[in-house]
């Protein structure tokens, strides 16, 4: 008989998806799934871990850039007092005048 070229597609086992069935007792279940819960409680464990360690890396970086921006406040400030000084000292003399 005449099989076509979508015919063998189809029953060759190379494309065919093959599907492994186990057959476990309850108990080798129940064992399986509380590892699968133990690695899945330890995988967000550690995943905390590394979210509060970088949060923490960054609020550390945040706090030395406003430190550091506070420093230039405080010396930017003299600075432009000196230099409102002049033009009130020409106020006083302009109304002495």
């Amino acid at each position: 008989m005449y099989t076509s070229l979508f015919d063998t597609y189809l029953t060759d086992s190379f494309f065919s998806p093959a599907r492994t069935v186990y057959v476990v007792s309850d108990s080798q279940l129940e064992e399986i799934k509380r590892n699968q819960r133990q690695q899945e409680l330890e995988n967000l464990e550690a995943s905390r871990k590394r979210l509060e360690e970088n949060y923490q890396s960054r609020v550390k970086i945040l706090d030395e850039r406003e430190h550091e921006l506070q420093e230039e406040l405080k010396a930017l400030a003299p600075a432009e007092r000196k230099t409102e000084l002049p033009a009130e000292e020409t106020e006083k003399c302009a109304v002495k005048a």
